[in-house]
């Protein structure tokens, strides 16, 4: 873990805390070692970086590539971000998500591929399905609470004093999503799966 991604996680969870009564569950579900892939409900802007903040693992992020310019670029790609076209996920990028796997860390992905624009779960797309069927991995469910009445889409400036928590649920094994379908359909489940493992998680 580099010192700017150590320092850039202890900021945001002192933004968190002071300015959310920040709440955090379930870190003993967090792998100490090895791969995974941690995936979450989508409510905002704030979601990554509170996801990662007291995650004591160098978590991979997707940015979208247009966002790698400039200053800010340079901040983004030191915070272990992977540039992503948002229209699809094209052969190097994965080439580079699985290799980022494979060295051992683990990687956020949002299941629902965007933002929630109510604040209630919406429908899973077959991207993380896909991920996981070809990585092979386990995954973490996590769930985001507050984050929406924080800073939902429509909102432009962040709402202090509104609590945030994060809870990370029980790690599921690769075996969990193993399954006699086809490509597609295979990748539809795991990510029905993963989902229903959010939705459950108190």
């Amino acid at each position: 873990m580099s010192p700017f991604y150590r320092f850039a996680q202890e900021l945001s969870f002192l933004y968190f805390k002071i300015f959310h009564r920040f709440e955090l569950k379930g870190l003993e579900n967090v792998p100490k070692n090895g791969p995974f892939i941690l995936a979450s409900n989508h409510q905002s802007f704030l979601d990554p970086p509170a996801l990662g903040c007291r995650l004591p693992r160098d978590l991979h992020y997707f940015a979208r590539n247009t966002l790698f310019v400039g200053p800010l670029g340079f901040i983004i790609k030191n915070l272990n971000s992977i540039p992503v076209n948002r229209d699809h996920l094209d052969l190097k990028t994965l080439r580079l998500v699985l290799q980022v796997l494979s060295s051992g860390e683990p990687l956020l992905v949002f299941p629902e591929g965007t933002r929630t624009e109510t604040g209630k779960l919406g429908l899973p797309q077959k991207g993380v399905g896909l991920l996981v069927s070809k990585a092979k991995v386990p995954v973490l469910p996590a769930k985001i609470a507050g984050a929406f009445d924080i800073l939902g889409k429509g909102k432009i400036f962040p709402r202090i004093g509104k609590k945030l928590t994060i809870t990370y649920g029980p790690l599921l094994p690769f075996q969990e999503f193993e399954a006699d379908f086809s490509k597609s359909d295979r990748y539809i489940f795991i990510s029905k799966r993963i989902m229903m493992a959010i939705e459950e998680i108190k």
